[in-house]
């Protein structure tokens, strides 16, 4: 045989042979055993890559189908087996360079000719090349190769991004393949600027290109997931690294800084023709990309390279060059462009938005690595920043962009690195960010929010607030840019406004609105009438005053006189400057034609506004503050009693005309005005209502008119959302406001109005309910809408108290109700609803009694006509009751169609929010009969969803067991039998079951029978409890279930072949809580009673007897492949229970068919194998679970049950596959968790030790590392929770012994899990989060077990593994939660541990507080309330392991000073760096770092900027900890822990000296050791002592100089000379906190500056 193949190599090269016979030849050569070539595997290799080459170096002519035959040949042989087991055998097989170069040019060519069609070979093949070490040497050793097929990669990633095609993972898994080995082969290189080269001239703009297309891809449900998920994030952290490696290198350095700062630096040797920011920014030139994508992808690959640029050189010494590379790279951007005069503006509103978000990413990372420090700046070099970021401020101004989100934060980012950028236009900045901007969108109006409230944070914190309102008063006072100017302050700035109203002293408020004030009478009161414009501005000024003074602090009695006095002159000056001429003007208003509407009614608004608000205030000063004497004083005395009742008593010098004239036109205006007279009609019932005796008709006249004002907006129907603005109220958001004011004003308007005005109030809350739910959509802005008003209402607890209104309300529900019948039945007065729906019958009247004006002479016979009234409510109710049992028994039912079940069923969900338990007796019992009569009168047409039915069925049978639970449930039994009850319902739905039988594996359906079983329950329970004929009752229920046969047609039927499976179903629930609840009352029973136990007893036989039957049939009926049916499960487990708890059980052991038949030992012992077959096929179905897992527990209590040949491990193993599943997840398992845990703690409890042995073999099985290489993530999801649920188990003796054993052993194994499952986010959920839970556990219950602390240790290896960036909310928040409980855990139970790897314990904490700053910047930012909580509950996690850390402070004394110098160190950068802390998360996160400095700082002399800021806290513990020793005699700074202190008695020089001696003391016990030669002393003043101190025995010396900041102190100045340094540098603002923000900073800590401010002869 091997002669006949000797020949093949000659064939091969052979001319005469065809190409078609050669590659056969070599496809047979390759798979042949037989073939005897010498080193045929490199021929067969040569081969086919010399046709190849030859092929595309046009040496052959071959088709081209022929030459993609033998790239799937060379791919065969790249990936077959043969080849890898020859390469890993160490025989050397490889391919020739021009291999690598056909490659690259045939992607070359797809690269040019737009199509990726017949490139899959060619890609595979790259993929097995680089893949094999032997192989990828043809790349690997030529660079030149490996950059070229990475950037033709990156270009067709490019072109397939691009494309409308979906994407594919072959060509992303190849890029990623390739830049895995680009990036080893840029590490390993030594020549920077070769590296520098090669990026910039092939790579960085593919890479850029591509980056940008991945990160704003819309991906579809085409395009491959792993791409999506997975793939893209790779690549993007793969360019990102590549950029970082080849374009800023630390040896570069240099070369930036001389180009950007060629001033300071002449070029010398090999790097002065390298211009490295000249050559990014070419390539960032318009050969980039094609047009359309160029300023897009500049805009992102911008921000990303400062990024990069920063992270390699940013230090406080290169601050300079980092801002001389932001201004470069500023270039490269359209914007830059703009700020040239001769360049129109022509950027679209998408380039903006790109433009202004890559300039806000820009300024972000300056203000995080405070690349700019003003006095830096200003001092050195001459304010070159600070020119740059003003003229950027005045481009953004000049081009006000409001409808863009970004605009508004660049500005903010402005304002936060130094208010002086902005602060010369600050005019501008008002108008165009504020007062005239159009941010109505909600995107766009929360970031002009956070603009403005830093504008009101800054200049009130300067105490600038007046300078900051006279530029708001300016822009007002500027004619409107738009006739419908937006509103001053909205609700969001106003809530802000009153945060700094309540800090600012107030003088400088009453400045603010004396200004406006002054303003108002001077220039625009005058000219108002007629003008538009002047109107407009008269409304914004009324707004401000409005917000200034409902939100100020209130004057009390404690408020200086002064200030007392000037604001009585202010509301003075308000109120006959402003309001009474405004009041003169609108008595007589002069009407002419066009815009006069306009103006009237902004004048009107802005007058009633004001008018109210003046009202308001001049009441609550009047009350709170005794010396304020109100202008309205004047009145009880010059006006007559009579107009006291008036809202014009109110207004001094305001006529009772002239106000009914001004009432009379602003009525008129459904709008600001109108609102602000209900307000004020409502604060006069109020001030009515505070007097001896108020007037009652007045009162009345009051209610009435507030609800008849807007009474026909709100029944036309046309409303929009309210902000809750009284300013910024239109016409469509009237009716909102209006409902809002009856609402939330109810108490007071209630006892007042008549009945037809509560019916309309009833009237109106329902239809705007039934409106609400039929919208459905929920608005996730925070405005108010007449639906969520009602919402709001129907939810609180306010209805239930007004008693006329919830009666009222009722009696409209169940008229709805009955429209909901039949037009045919609607006229029908026989039918319950319509019985109830009738109008003349008195259900309030006993309500309404008492608020009735009664004669008493009359009182005898209203009191009897009550009484009458009132029995014919309940005769009614008992005409009802006995119809609805009638109905029912007769089956007459009304048919209801789908659309009329609907609007039943949103009924239905408007009841459910009513408080069922606060119902009258009368309204109770009219309640019931409704939802009983809708769920026994009524039925579905064939047509109607089977889903919607049982829907309805089950809220009626919800609603029902609600009722039944509430106080006045006695109620029910006044009309109706409670076995009449039970028959009914019970009837109605085994009649109805028969339109079910389909659907009986739905979700819903396990609902219906679930609230049906409930229902019954509830009501038996209620039978027994309340003892409402007990044994007659129960007597006719059983009789009736007995009896009962679920035919598919009637309820009694002898026929038990034609059995409906759903009738069925209802009678083995209606079977097992009968049985459960009389079990219950007999164990409960004394023993005074144990004959109606004997007869209780005696009633159940037949019952059991009949369930018993039913199960059977049931088992029987059911086909092997079906699932139990749910009803089946607690049936059967109840009958276990009473078997189990037979009175002599005490012989089950001797004897198991004692008292059980063997036929019911077989039904038990056949339903427990049916169980375990079918566990682990129930997937996520949790309503067969549970009960299931309920059966099992019951059953494993008692292990002689078991079938023969079974054990306890078949259990385990059921349970195992169960969570194997692939429908089961997290969620899933703790829903089921509890149930899990009993079964396991019986099973567990009774196995014994060899069953147990195995069930941990089962376990460790699921842990092996192979499960997660072969992607079978569940296996080991059920092996964690088996772990973790075994730890909930009390284990005793061999089996305990057994599982600690094997502990170490799942550590080590869950270690290999984590780090392999991080490896892919999806597994993130399913395993890493669990594996933590199950860690935390496993360090808990094993604190005296495990002993081995490297057995503990191996946690710290799972927690560095695990990620804790880049996660979904869900994920994070599983992550950390797990991260921190097995910290805790280990620091709680293992804390000898702890300090022997305190390295560990410290990077893992470091990585959890890191992280909860990170996610609190990131998601705090993006306004959802949701991820703010999560973020603020995990900080508190934070500060509660810093506690329990501070609290064994002593302990930690053995770490290492050089570690935690770098801990806090990090802590520090991290902790404050630019981050604006949200004030709820600073709370949290501020204790721990002022821990970590009490117990860190207290133990060693950490190294300078390694102590946060909250070091003064640190002092200040430090000091009370040794009062006795210290007296404040040592200083820190914030970032420098030197000790240091001043000296200027001789006292003092002794207390220096002490703590010196002290230092020593400490430093010989710890053991540290400072450095002498580091201590100096700095004598000042000519006739200083020059007193010695020393430092153990070595003598301190001196130093003549002390310099920090460019502030100097040396021993040649006098004290009179320092204290003139210490002047001239406050005046030149040298010595005053310089640095950005340094208004957020607490109180007490020092500024790292030296100062001469405290002159002494003698400092340390």
């Amino acid at each position: 045989m091997a002669a006949i193949y000797s020949g093949i190599y000659l064939k091969l090269k052979s001319n005469k042979t065809s190409w078609e016979d050669k590659l056969k030849l070599a496809r047979f050569a390759w798979v042949s055993h037989q073939c005897v070539l010498p080193n045929k595997e490199q021929v067969l290799l040569d081969w086919v890559s010399h046709t190849l080459v030859s092929s595309y170096n046009k040496k052959l002519k071959l088709e081209d189908e022929f030459v993609e035959k033998l790239w799937a040949y060379l791919d065969n042989i790249i990936h077959s087996k043969r080849l890898q087991d020859l390469v890993r055998s160490g025989k050397t097989v490889g391919l020739s360079f021009s291999v690598a170069q056909v490659i690259n040019k045939r992607l070359s060519e797809a690269c040019s000719e737009k199509t990726q069609q017949n490139i899959g070979t060619v890609l595979s093949c790259s993929s097995g090349i680089l893949s094999t070490p032997s192989l990828s040497i043809i790349y690997t050793t030529k660079c030149e190769l490996l950059v070229d097929l990475l950037s033709k990669l990156s270009k067709l990633a490019c072109q397939q991004l691009a494309s409308e095609d979906a994407v594919s993972s072959q060509l992303f898994s190849v890029l990623q393949l390739t830049f895995a080995q680009y990036l080893l082969f840029q590490r390993q290189q030594t020549n920077p600027i070769h590296v520098f080269g090669q990026v910039t001239n092939h790579l960085v703009q593919p890479c850029l290109l591509l980056r940008h297309l991945l990160a704003v891809k819309s991906w579809t449900q085409a395009d491959d997931n792993h791409v999506r998920q997975h793939l893209s994030r790779e690549i993007r952290s793969q360019i990102e690294t590549l950029l970082q490696g080849g374009l800023f290198q630390p040896e570069l350095f240099s070369s930036y800084k001389e180009e950007l700062l060629p001033e300071q630096h002449k070029r010398k040797g090999a790097f002065k023709t390298l211009l490295p920011v000249n050559t990014v920014q070419t390539k960032l030139g318009t050969d980039l990309c094609e047009p359309a994508l160029h300023g897009a992808v500049v805009a992102s690959s911008v921000s990303l390279l400062y990024k990069l640029f920063l992270d390699s050189f940013c230090k406080a010494e290169n601050h300079l060059v980092c801002f001389h590379m932001l201004s470069r790279l500023f270039g490269c951007l359209r914007l830059s462009g703009l700020q040239e005069e001769e360049r129109s503006d022509t950027l679209s509103p998408v380039d903006w938005s790109t433009e202004l978000l890559a300039l806000e990413q820009l300024l972000s990372l300056v203000l995080s690595n405070d690349i700019y420090n003003v006095a830096s700046d200003r001092i050195r070099h001459k304010e070159v920043q600070f020119g740059f970021y003003r003229k950027l401020a005045q481009t953004l101004l000049t081009h006000s962009q409001a409808s863009i989100p970004a605009w508004f934060r660049c500005l903010k980012l402005l304002m936060s690195l130094n208010h002086l950028i902005v602060e010369p236009d600050l005019d501008d900045l008002v108008s165009s960010a504020w007062i005239d901007a159009e941010a109505s969108e909600p995107r766009t109006k929360k970031p002009q929010e956070t603009l403005i409230n830093a504008i009101f944070q800054i200049y009130s914190k300067l105490r600038q607030f007046p300078r900051l309102f006279e530029e708001v008063l300016t822009v007002i006072c500027r004619p409107a840019v738009d006739e419908q100017r937006p509103p001053v302050f909205s609700a969001g700035l106003t809530v802000k406004l009153r945060e700094c109203l309540l800090e600012l002293p107030p003088n400088q408020i009453l400045d603010i609105l004396c200004l406006f004030v002054e303003k108002c009478q001077a220039l625009i009161i005058p000219a108002v009438e007629g003008s538009v414009d002047m109107a407009l501005k008269l409304m914004s000024v009324c707004s401000v005053l409005h917000a200034f003074l409902f939100n100020m602090r209130s004057i009390d009695d404690v408020t200086p006189s002064p200030v007392v006095l000037r604001t009585q002159r202010l509301m003075a000056n308000i109120q006959k400057g402003i309001t009474q001429p405004l009041m003169e003007l609108l008595q007589a208003p002069r009407r002419g034609q066009g815009k006069s509407e306009l103006w009237l009614r902004k004048a009107s608004d802005a007058a009633l506004l004001l008018v109210y608000t003046w009202v308001e205030v001049d009441t609550l000063f009047g009350i709170s503050c005794s010396k304020y004497v109100s202008p309205t004083a004047e009145i009880a005395v010059t006006e007559p009693a009579a107009r006291h009742c008036s809202i014009s008593a109110f207004l001094p010098g305001v006529k009772e005309q002239c106000w009914r004239t001004v009432t009379e036109l602003a009525s008129s205006f459904a709008s600001t005005s109108k609102y602000c007279l209900e307000l004020l009609t409502l604060q006069k019932m109020k001030m009515m209502l505070m007097q001896t005796e108020a007037d009652l008709q007045a009162l009345q006249h009051a209610a009435a008119f507030i609800l008849e004002s807007g009474r026909s907006t709100v029944s036309r129907g046309e409303s929009e959302p309210w902000d809750g603005d009284i300013s910024a109220i239109t016409e469509l958001s009237y009716p909102t406001a209006h409902w809002h004011l009856i609402m939330s004003n109810l108490t007071i308007l209630l006892p007042y109005i008549s009945l037809k005005d509560v019916e309309y109030i009833a009237d109106v809350l329902l239809e705007t309910l039934l409106a609400e739910a039929q919208e459905g959509a929920v608005d996730q802005e925070p405005s108010i809408s007449i639906g969520r008003i009602s919402l709001g209402f129907i939810h609180s607890s306010l209805l239930p108290e007004l008693k006329v209104l919830h009666c009222a309300f009722l009696t409209h529900l169940i008229h709805q109700f009955a429209m909901v019948l039949p037009t045919a039945t609607r006229d029908s007065v026989d039918l319950p609803l319509q019985q109830l729906s009738v109008t003349n019958i008195p259900w309030h009247e006993e309500i309404l009694a008492p608020c009735k004006i009664v004669n008493p002479l009359e009182l005898p016979s209203e009191n009897k006509l009550l009484k009458n009234e009132q029995s014919v409510s309940w005769k009614t109710l008992e005409k009802v009751a006995q119809c609805i049992v009638s109905l029912a028994k007769n089956g007459c039912p009304v048919i209801l169609k789908e659309r009329q079940l609907q609007r039943c069923l949103g009924l239905l969900e408007i009841v459910s929010l009513l408080k069922l338990d606060s119902f009258l007796p009368s309204d109770c019992a009219r309640c019931f009969l409704v939802l009983l009569s809708l769920l026994v009168n009524t039925r579905a047409s064939v047509s109607c969803s089977k889903l919607l039915l049982l829907k309805v069925l089950s809220t009626c049978l919800h609603l029902l067991r609600c009722l039944q639970a509430g106080r006045n449930a006695n109620s029910v039994f006044k009309v109706l039998h409670a076995s009449d009850v039970l028959e009914a319902v019970m009837t109605s739905q085994f009649t109805a079951s028969k339109f079910f039988t389909d659907v009986l594996t739905v979700p819903i359906w396990t609902q219906y029978v679930q609230e049906v079983q409930e229902f019954l329950e509830n009501f038996l329970q209620m039978i027994i409890e309340r003892r409402q004929s007990v044994k007659l009752n129960l007597e006719k229920f059983m009789s009736f279930l007995v009896s009962c046969r679920p035919d598919t047609g009637a309820a009694r039927s002898k026929d038990w072949k034609t059995w409906n499976p759903a009738a069925e179903q209802l009678l083995l629930t209606a079977f097992t809580t009968l049985c459960h609840v009389v079990t219950l009352h007999l164990q409960q029973l004394p023993e005074k009673k144990l004959h109606s136990a004997d007869v209780l007893s005696a009633l159940l036989e037949p019952v059991v007897l009949q369930m018993v039957r039913t199960v059977e049939h049931g088992l029987q009926s059911n086909t092997p492949n079906q699932i139990l049916p749910v009803a089946f499960i607690p049936s059967v487990t109840t009958l276990l229970k009473a078997d189990l708890n037979h009175p002599v059980k005490k012989d089950w052991q001797k004897e198991p068919s004692g008292f059980l038949e063997q036929p019911r030992i077989k039904l038990y012992q056949e339903f427990y194998s049916q169980i375990l077959r079918e566990l682990p096929c129930a997937g996520s179905n949790l309503q067969f679970l549970q009960p299931a897992l309920q059966f099992l527990t019951v059953f494993c209590s008692v292990p002689e049950l078991y079938p023969e040949k079974e054990t306890a491990v078949m259990v385990v193993f059921a349970i195992k596959k169960l969570l194997s599943g692939p429908a089961i997840t997290t969620q899933v398992i703790q829903s089921m968790e509890m149930e899990l845990t009993e079964v396991l703690v019986h099973v567990l409890g009774n196995c014994s030790a060899e069953e147990f042995y195995a069930i941990m073999k089962l376990v460790l099985q699921g842990l092996e590392v192979r499960n997660v290489w072969q992607q079978k993530a569940k296996e080991v999801l059920s092996a964690v929770t088996l772990t973790k649920l075994l730890l909930s188990c009390p284990l005793s003796g061999d089996k305990e012994k057994a599982f600690w054993f094997a502990s170490p052993q799942i550590i080590t194994a869950l270690a290999l899990q984590t780090k392999e499952a991080c490896q892919d986010q999806s597994l993130i959920s399913i395993i890493v989060i669990p594996i933590l839970e199950t860690i935390a556990a496993l360090l808990r219950q094993g604190e005296r077990v495990l002993v081995n602390p490297h057995h503990v240790s191996l946690a710290f290896s799972i927690l560095l593994t695990v990620p804790l960036d880049h996660l979904k909310t869900e994920d994070y928040r599983g992550v950390f939660m797990g991260v921190h409980e097995v910290l805790f855990s280990i620091v709680q139970c293992h804390p000898k541990v702890l300090f022997k790897a305190a390295p560990s314990f410290l990077s893992s904490f470091h990585r959890l507080v890191i992280s909860v700053m990170h996610e609190g910047r990131q998601r705090g930012d993006r306004g959802n309330t949701d991820e703010f909580e999560m973020i603020l509950k995990c900080a508190h996690l934070v500060e509660r392991m810093y506690t329990h850390v501070a609290a064994e402070m002593e302990a930690f004394t053995v770490f290492s000073a050089f570690i935690v110098a770098q801990y806090v160190t990090e802590l520090q950068k991290a902790e404050f760096g630019g981050w604006d802390l949200r004030v709820p998360l600073a709370v949290p996160l501020a204790q721990p770092v002022t821990l970590c400095a009490v117990f860190f700082t207290g133990a060693w002399a950490v190294p300078k900027s390694a102590v946060p800021k909250l070091a003064q806290v640190a002092r200040n513990r430090k000091g009370k900890k040794n009062s006795q020793d210290q007296q404040q005699s040592v200083a820190q700074f914030a970032d420098d822990t030197e000790l240091g202190g001043e000296v200027n008695t001789w006292d003092r020089r002794a207390k220096l000296q002490e703590d010196l001696d002290r230092l020593e003391g400490w430093a010989n016990k710890n053991p540290v050791k400072f450095s002498e030669n580091k201590h100096r002393v700095l004598h000042l003043g000519t006739h200083n002592p020059r007193v010695q101190h020393r430092l153990g025995s070595a003598h301190v010396g001196s130093s003549s100089v002390e310099r920090d900041l460019r502030v100097s102190g040396n021993n040649k100045l006098s004290m009179s000379e320092c204290e003139l340094l210490r002047q001239r540098n406050s005046k030149d603002g040298i010595l005053n906190p310089i640095n950005k923000g340094i208004t957020s900073r607490e109180k007490g800590v020092i500024i790292p500056l030296f100062s001469a401010a405290q002159a002494t002869p003698g400092i340390m």
